[in-house]
């Protein structure tokens, strides 16, 4: 809470205070102090390249990828939904935006 000019004796306001920060992600990732997975992703980017040569028909792919991603069918699943609830979380602001009709 701030006080200051404008503020009556006690009367306490909210501060609203914006930070930017430019960097990089490797910055960023450091200055967080987050792992280096660089490592892991390119074993696992090499690990679907290589499944994928063999990919010939889209059950096969459906396969592969979920045998490939984390916590599997399980994990695709989450990645579906969180995805479903997204899009339609951007639906559903994108039409109580839209301009509405004049009768």
């Amino acid at each position: 809470m701030c006080e200051g000019p404008g503020t009556s004796y006690g009367e306490k306001r909210a501060m609203k205070v914006n930070v930017e920060v430019d960097c990089t992600p490797e910055e960023a990732r450091r200055f967080l102090g987050l792992p280096d997975v660089s490592r892991a992703n390119d074993i696992y980017v090499d690990a679907i390249a290589n499944a994928m040569k063999g990919v010939t028909s889209l059950d096969q792919l459906g396969t592969y990828a979920k045998q490939l991603a984390p916590m599997g069918e399980i994990g695709m699943n989450m990645f579906k939904q969180f995805m479903e609830q997204g899009a339609g979380a951007a639906m559903a602001g994108f039409k109580a935006g839209a301009p509405k009709k004049k009768d």
